[in-house]
């Protein structure tokens, strides 16, 4: 892997593995809400270029001790396993970094290894039907290092090197070789070249995004990659192609089933840069047909790059958070990593699918900001600064107005909402807070208020 930066070898070298897994950095590629989704990041909505970000979001060292707004407290490391990573070694003075604070506090946090928490117990129900139908031949990886290089998350999964996923308006760069994984496929190559063969994926996933209830800048995901040999497919009367995509639905379906019960299910085929064929399984739930997950067969490509020249194989992916919203019905993403006692205290170890039950009642706060935009204005620039002064407290950002004039300038008007899930704002902290995005909106994106 061609990460340049020597912290990073370090860190990833030190053994960040489950008990049940061997020492790996890797990258895998397959689960966003999932990574196949139609919003994901090789469907993104916003087809936005690489070059204007760098140079008009990045901020000095200087300017982040002048900001008293900023958070007064952040952590000055965070520990993954028995790993400790300074916030230097994330967020620099550096043209080609786009990660804020706020992100790094993230990194340590793991929802999904939270036996109690609606992530870990999904995660732990989907370990328990590989288990249970595969006499535990799939190894887990649970903590993998999620600071990656360019080169395990893009182009060791085949995404081309103009793909927009790579734009510094979807990814958060530390440098600009090494990035914030934004799926765990970014471990997918180094797994096959170690010798796994049948291996799950779990980990917290960074993309930058728009602010709605469905949408946060930190997720996770699962991969699952299955590795077939020539006696595998060869008595079955079936080619290779054939056979891994009948035992990647047959599993997959037997999942879906493992899940959500007796439901009606769909295939939809697809198109994903790592696999051919590509399929999408949907399900008839709750009176709607929901995306479940990703999957397809491997490019060859990928098992030649990785000593395994005369295989086949079938990967998924789905994304953790998308599932268990419904499973639980958890109505907004920013629940998942609430600590009020309100929320955890009702979910417990084992029990899939208990129904969350609402507490809060504070009704949102609606603020317009209207402004000119420039050629380098994108909306995910504007949700990271609205992230990065309100954090969870910004419920949804939403344009409701745009028009251009006679001179060929463009106007934008944003609505942002605001809401605590856990108290009521105060009009000052809300007037506060939207004077500080208006200033910080305008200095960053270089946007002329109205």
């Amino acid at each position: 892997m061609l990460i340049q930066s020597s912290w990073v070898r370090k860190l990833c070298a030190a053994g960040t593995h489950t008990t049940m897994s061997t020492t790996t950095m890797a990258a895998i590629p397959f689960a966003n809400s999932t990574i196949f989704s139609k919003t994901s990041i090789f469907l993104r909505r916003n087809l936005v270029g690489v070059s204007t970000f760098s140079t008009t979001f990045s901020v000095s060292s200087d300017k982040l001790r002048t900001k008293k707004w900023r958070q007064s407290v952040i952590a000055s490391t965070v520990e993954l396993g028995n790993i400790k990573i300074s916030k230097e070694d994330v967020v620099r003075d550096d043209p080609t970094n786009n990660v804020p604070d706020a992100i790094f506090t993230k990194l340590g946090m793991q929802l999904h290894r939270r036996d109690q928490h609606p992530l870990g117990i999904l995660k732990n129900a989907i370990y328990d039907y590989f288990d249970a139908n595969y006499s535990n031949k799939f190894e887990k990886f649970e903590d993998l290092c999620p600071i990656v290089s360019v080169k395990a998350n893009f182009d060791d999964v085949l995404v081309p090197v103009d793909h927009v996923s790579r734009s510094y308006n979807d990814t958060y760069y530390v440098d600009s070789q090494t990035v914030l994984r934004c799926h765990t496929s970014a471990h997918q190559a180094e797994l096959l070249r170690n010798g796994h063969t049948h291996f799950l994926v779990t980990g917290d996933v960074y993309r930058r995004d728009s602010i709605d209830s469905t949408h946060y800048p930190v997720f996770h995901q699962m991969e699952g990659v299955r590795v077939f040999s020539p006696d595998d497919w060869e008595s079955s009367g079936l080619d290779a192609i054939a056979y891994t995509s009948q035992d990647l639905k047959t599993c997959l379906e037997g999942l879906a089933r493992h899940l959500f019960g007796a439901v009606e299910m769909r295939w939809v085929d697809t198109y994903f840069p790592f696999t051919n064929p590509s399929y999408e399984l949907e399900i008839f739930f709750q009176d709607k047909w929901l995306e479940v997950l990703g999957c397809g067969v491997m490019e060859r490509e990928i098992l030649k790059s990785n000593a395994k020249p005369d295989n086949y194989a079938w990967a998924f992916g789905l994304g953790l958070e998308r599932l268990a919203m419904v499973l639980f019905d958890i109505p907004d993403i920013r629940l998942f990593w609430s600590s009020d006692e309100r929320f955890t205290s009702q979910f417990t170890k084992g029990q899939l699918g208990v129904k969350f039950k609402p507490f809060s009642k504070f009704p949102p706060c609606y603020k317009d900001m209207s402004f000119w935009i420039n050629e380098s204005f994108t909306e995910n620039n504007l949700c990271e600064v609205v992230r990065d002064i309100a954090g969870d407290l910004v419920e949804e950002v939403s344009l409701i107005d745009n028009f251009t004039n006679k001179k060929g300038m463009t106007s934008h008007c944003y609505r942002i909402a605001y809401r605590s899930m856990e108290r009521s704002l105060t009009d000052e902290e809300i007037n506060d807070l939207q004077s500080k995005v208006r200033e910080v909106v305008q200095e960053k994106l270089k946007v002329v208020l109205r």
